[in-house]
């Protein structure tokens, strides 16, 4: 199993490095050396999960429609083909807006939507297939395999990144971008080389749970406590998703920072991250599970305020200061937050549940990165400053991690799996089913 573990790993950091040069060059690239509004550019980073929604099709498509035998394994290459050449096309969207801007915008909706589809393909695959591949008692490593995989995989591409991209030129950037997309391509067929046996007959494929969207609201909104938790999920994660697209555009604007330090800014942040992961991993069954994630929470809300404050004084030290925490804090944060994710089941409902903090997850990165182009532009119109803008976001998201902050403190698992066994509350589950 550990060969099929590592394999996993490659094609989950295969997928999640296509998307660094979207969000720690392209991002740079298009806000601050060709000023395009950040709410432009936001608009395109959402694409993806506008279409997010269609994993649970995908999911189901794929259970019952195997493709020469196998259910998993062609459905992740489609997806992994699709982000290798989301990637490969994006260069072009900063060589084409400058001079025509309708042409380079139809290129960004192809060149996200391609790496959307993808991600959403490969994505709901590759987990389905760890999850089965893994079985119940594995799945806790195989997480952790992927995740610390990806996170190195993270740090490479942005040092990468740094390195071949020094200052903004078109052919300079697309060569970069497409090494990254051969480099993400061979991690990923390497990890699908015989990764999943193939089924000798359509008797062996295995029916696929699905749950309607009436249903899923209807766990949620009649359960006092998975209401509590959807909203701190959705103001968490849109806090601390947001900002992706706009590190490094401050970086820039704030302290000067040239093409190839900005790139390094998510390696920086990934880093700790990594150690976070540790670190959370040795706190795990030792202190309650709250204490780990409010400990995450407020680590990245303290991040966001020090970078305000970078901002404000200048400082470019203190600027990795507040990278430094804000890593840390995600990394603490994100742990913490998915072993609650799974205290928040029950056994006989665990697809619905997680499908609906799926959901959750896809909708606050729409709702995060969309309010950070829209705040930022909107501040900066108002203040007649650029910098002003980011400052603004910056400090909302920090206001977001102090609601969420507080909104842990009501999160009962007990009370939540009480409720969910009341006869009432199952019934109530089922009538929404039919």
């Amino acid at each position: 199993m550990l060969i099929k573990r590592l394999q996993l790993a490659l094609i989950h950091t295969a997928v999640a490095i296509t998307l660094v040069p979207f969000n720690s060059t392209l991002n740079r690239v298009m806000i601050f050396d060709l000023g395009i509004s950040k709410t432009i550019f936001t608009l395109l980073a959402i694409f993806p999960y506008v279409l997010s929604p269609i994993q649970v099709a995908i999911g189901s498509f794929s259970d019952r429609h195997p493709i020469f035998g196998y259910r998993r394994v062609p459905y992740i290459l489609a997806g992994l083909i699709l982000c290798v050449l989301g990637v490969a096309i994006a260069p072009q969207i900063a060589v084409l807006i400058s001079k025509n801007f309708t042409l380079g915008i139809i290129v960004g909706v192809i060149a996200f939507g391609m790496w959307g589809m993808g991600y959403n393909l490969s994505a709901v695959s590759y987990l389905s297939l760890a999850s089965e591949l893994s079985g119940e008692k594995g799945r806790g490593k195989t997480i952790a395999t992927m995740f610390i995989a990806m996170v190195f995989g993270l740090i490479v591409t942005g040092i990468s990144l740094s390195n071949m991209v020094t200052t903004y030129d078109p052919e300079t950037l697309s060569r970069a971008f497409l090494i990254v997309a051969v480099s993400a391509l061979t991690l990923g067929l390497l990890g699908l080389i015989k990764l999943e046996p193939p089924f000798k007959s359509e008797d062996s494929i295995p029916r696929s749970e699905a749950y309607t969207v009436k249903e899923m609201t209807a766990a949620i909104t009649a359960n006092p406590v998975a209401r509590i938790f959807f909203a701190y999920l959705l103001l968490l994660l849109a806090a601390i998703l947001g900002q992706d697209v706009l590190l490094e555009p401050f970086g820039a604007q704030a302290f000067g920072m040239t093409l190839e330090q900005t790139s390094r800014i998510v390696s920086i942040s990934s880093f700790f991250t990594l150690i976070a992961f540790v670190v959370a991993a040795i706190l795990e069954g030792r202190v309650k599970k709250k204490y780990i994630a409010q400990s995450g929470n407020l680590g990245a809300l303290f991040g966001f305020l020090i970078i305000v404050l970078s901002g404000l004084t200048t400082s470019l030290t203190t600027f990795y200061i507040g990278i430094t925490l804000l890593g840390f804090g995600t990394g603490i944060s994100t742990v913490a937050n998915l072993s609650l994710m799974f205290d928040l089941t029950v056994p006989e409902k665990v697809g619905l549940y997680i499908g609906a903090w799926g959901f959750s997850n896809g909708l606050s990165r729409l709702l995060g990165l969309l309010m950070a182009g829209l705040v930022a532009d909107l501040a900066t119109q108002l203040t007649g400053n650029a910098l002003s803008g980011y400052l603004v976001v910056f400090g909302l998201e920090a206001f977001m991690l102090f609601l969420a902050a507080i909104m842990l403190y009501r999160i009962d698992v007990g009370a939540f799996q009480k409720q969910a066994h009341e006869p009432s509350f199952v019934e109530k589950v089922a009538l929404a089913a039919e």
